[in-house]
C-alpha cells in the first residue's frame, strides 16, 4: 500500500478540517481506480461528491449489512495499525454478505474522529479499505465524517443475491452443523499482543488481516446447505444465535472443532480450544443443513468439518461435549457488546 503525499505541515484532522479531509479521502479513492462490480447487473449512478450515492441493479435481491469498530472497544492503536483496521472493518462486512450466499458490491463509510487524530491515520485507514476493495471487487461510494471523543469507523456494505439466500432461521431437528475452517487464530493473535508473548506471524495476520473466503457461499448453496452465518462473535455464541432464530438447540463435539494449528505454539490445549470455541473475528462460516448436504459441502471446502448436530431445544442452547461425553462448562465463550 502506498500513501498519497499531501501537505506535511498539517498533522491532525482538526487542523485540516472536515471538507479538506473529505476531499483528501475522495482523491485517494479516485486515484485507486477501483474496478466496478458487475454482479446483478450493478451500475453505479452517483458516487462520492453528491448528497447521496446512487446505484441500480438489473436483477437479484439486494443484501445489506453494517459493522462498526470503536477504539477501546474493538481495537486499540497499540495492537491494530490503521491500515489493518481499514482492511478488517471492510472484510467484516464482506464476510456478512458472502455468508448469506451473496456477492458484495458497494459500501458507505462513516468516521467519528477526535480533532487531535493524526491525519495520516486516515490515509492509512483508507489504504487498508481500498486494498480490501481490490481484493473483493467492491467500491467505496461515499460516507460521512463527524467529530467524536473516541475514534470509530462504520462501514455499511451492499451486496446482491442472484439465487437463494443462506439464512439463520432454517435449521431443523436432525440437521448437522459444519464450519468452513480452523478457528481461534484471531483471538490467539489478540492474546499474544496483549500479553507480549513470543511472536507468531500466523496469529498476528489472523487477527489484523482476516481473509473472508468469498467462494464459501456458492459452495454451500451448490451442496444444498440451507442455513449459514459468519463467525464474528465466537462459534458457541454465533451458533446460539442461529439456534434461537430457528427455535432449536445444538450439540457440538469439542474434539471435532478445527482448532487453528498456530495456537498450539503459544497456548495450552485447553486455552487453544477455548479460543476456537469463544474467540471471534475468524470470519469462517458456520452452516447447517441435512447431513447429506453438509457432507457434500465439507468434501469440497478446504478445511471444513462437521462439528455437531441440531437438537430439540427451543431456548437455542448450545451444549459442547468433551470426548467422554460430558458437557464442558464454558465461560466467556463469545463476544457480547452489551454484557455487564
Amino acid at each position: 500500500m502506498q500513501r498519497a503525499i499531501y501537505n506535511l505541515s498539517v498533522t491532525t484532522v482538526g487542523e485540516l478540517g472536515e471538507f479538506p479531509l473529505i476531499e483528501r479521502i475522495a482523491t485517494a479513492i479516485k486515484r485507486a481506480s477501483l474496478a466496478v462490480p458487475t454482479a446483478g447487473g450493478f451500475r453505479l449512478e452517483l458516487g462520492i461528491g453528491d448528497d447521496a450515492a446512487a446505484w441500480s441493479l438489473a436483477r437479484g435481491v439486494q443484501v445489506n449489512t453494517t459493522d462498526t469498530a470503536i477504539e477501546g472497544v474493538h481495537f486499540t492503536s497499540q495492537t491494530m495499525p490503521w491500515a489493518d483496521l481499514g482492511w478488517r472493518v471492510w472484510a467484516a462486512n464482506v464476510s456478512d454478505i458472502i455468508s448469506m450466499g451473496a456477492t458484495p458490491l458497494v459500501g458507505l463509510v462513516t468516521l467519528g474522529l477526535p480533532r487531535s487524530l493524526d491525519v495520516t491515520a486516515i490515509d492509512d485507514l483508507y489504504a487498508g479499505m481500498i486494498e480490501a476493495c481490490r481484493e473483493y471487487g467492491t467500491l467505496i461510494a461515499g460516507g460521512d465524517i463527524v467529530s467524536s471523543r473516541d475514534t470509530f469507523v462504520t462501514v455499511a456494505l451492499m451486496g446482491v443475491s442472484e439465487g437463494n439466500l443462506l439464512r439463520r432461521d432454517v435449521a431443523r431437528l436432525g440437521d448437522v452443523v459444519g464450519v468452513s475452517g480452523p478457528l481461534g487464530a484471531s483471538e490467539g493473535g489478540l492474546r499474544m499482543l496483549q500479553r507480549g508473548l513470543a511472536f507468531n506471524d500466523a496469529l498476528l495476520i489472523a487477527h489484523r488481516h482476516p481473509i473472508p473466503r468469498v467462494a464459501i457461499g456458492k459452495a454451500l448453496l451448490d451442496a444444498g446447505v440451507t442455513g449459514a452465518m459468519d463467525i464474528s462473535d465466537g462459534l458457541v455464541a454465533d451458533l446460539g444465535k442461529l439456534c434461537r432464530a430457528s427455535g432449536v438447540g445444538a450439540t457440538v463435539d469439542a474434539i471435532s472443532v478445527p482448532v487453528a494449528a498456530a495456537l498450539q505454539d503459544l497456548f495450552s490445549t485447553e486455552e487453544a480450544l477455548l479460543c476456537a470455541l469463544g474467540g471471534g473475528e475468524d470470519y469462517e462460516v458456520l452452516f447447517t443443513g441435512p447431513r447429506e448436504a453438509v457432507t457434500r459441502a465439507v468434501a469440497v471446502i478446504d478445511g471444513a468439518s462437521v462439528i455437531g448436530e441440531i437438537v430439540a431445544d427451543t431456548s437455542g442452547r448450545v451444549i459442547v461435549l468433551a470426548a467422554n461425553g460430558n458437557e464442558l462448562q464454558l465461560r466467556d465463550a463469545g463476544w457480547e457488546h452489551l454484557a455487564i
